[in-house]
């Protein structure tokens, strides 16, 4: 599908899902900052708001899912109260609570509060197979995307080229480009690499991959294990055989996950009611966006999340356990 007719058709189905447009008469609203339209996190949000939107009638509940820049960016808004809910990558969740990193200059966000984890992000270098990357080793002189500057992933890369000793001089050229941008430049042969932590398959890299033969290189050794033992949010992962057009092996890396998060003062009916309806219907997610597969409540209340619970998605989920 060319790529305008597929974001026409994610933009369509975001409004069928509680857009701006088609809440406008709705009781309540939460809003839901996701990620750039071509992006995991976007389809996401738009599957997590459809399942909640169809009980809307008896719960007068609305779901808005809205493109953003990534994590980073969702979180600034979630923080400064343009939303009430936002997915963010694990790490950035942390960071933010603390008043770390790209968060130092506000501080520590007290307020932040979690309401589920969703599913794992393995970090993807995705390069042009004549660039001769095979590894973080031989990145030096290449031109290289780290991703968007609002993105989740810009921390996590600034981690691992720190802990890799690799500066940005150490790179022909540096770019701040989003996923689709990135794949389209990749191809155009103006980049050798990009980044991409992302719930896999990602459509970005399915379009390099089957578009112009780009290929997956391992992230791996002494710099990986060092981060990954570091910080409990990071976690080995890998992309498994035959996710993408000529990926004949399983690719080594590491990631995060991807966690939806809220801030303390949106109300607790309206938490719970949005919690409640997702865990009730599981098994719709996987049909939506096939990375929500076999969510699991258990983990979902656990697994990468650094803020506090929410009220509203405690007793969601005190209400799944039957407790």
């Amino acid at each position: 599908m060319p790529r305008r007719a597929f974001t026409r058709l994610l933009l369509s189905l975001a409004l069928a899902a509680g857009g701006p447009a088609a809440a406008q008469d709705a009781e309540r609203v939460l809003v839901m900052a996701t990620g750039d339209v071509t992006g995991a996190y976007f389809s996401a949000g738009v599957a997590l708001c459809r399942v909640a939107n169809e009980g809307r009638r008896e719960h007068g509940l609305r779901c808005s899912a809205v493109p953003s820049e990534g994590s980073v960016d969702n979180l600034r808004r979630l923080r400064e109260g343009s939303v009430e809910l936002a997915i963010t990558q694990s790490d950035v969740q942390a960071a933010a609570l603390d008043g770390a990193g790209p968060f130092a200059e506000a501080g520590p966000f007290t307020g932040l509060r979690a309401v589920a984890a969703l599913y794992p992000e393995p970090l993807a270098l995705v390069t042009r197979a004549e660039a001769g990357v095979a590894g973080l080793a031989d990145l030096p002189g290449k031109r290289v995307s780290v991703g968007a500057p609002g993105s989740g992933q810009r921390p996590s890369i600034a981690a691992l080229l720190e802990r890799s000793g690799l500066k940005a001089t150490a790179f022909a050229e540096t770019l701040e480009l989003g996923p689709a941008e990135a794949a389209i430049a990749l191809c155009e042969g103006r980049i050798d690499a990009f980044f991409y932590m992302v719930g896999q398959p990602a459509l970005a890299i399915t379009e390099a991959t089957g578009g112009c033969g780009a290929r997956l290189a391992a992230v791996e050794g002494p710099a990986v294990d060092a981060l990954v033992a570091s910080e409990g949010f990071y976690f080995r992962a890998e992309i498994p055989a035959g996710t993408y057009v000529g990926q004949t092996a399983a690719v080594p890396t590491f990631g995060v996950g991807a966690t939806l998060v809220t801030r303390d003062d949106v109300d607790a009916a309206s938490i719970e009611t949005l919690a409640g309806a997702i865990l009730a219907d599981l098994p719709a997610l996987a049909g939506f966006d096939r990375r929500l597969a076999g969510l699991d409540a258990a983990a979902m209340r656990e697994r990468g999340l650094s803020a506090p619970l929410h009220p509203g998605a405690e007793a969601a989920f005190d209400a799944a356990d039957g407790g």
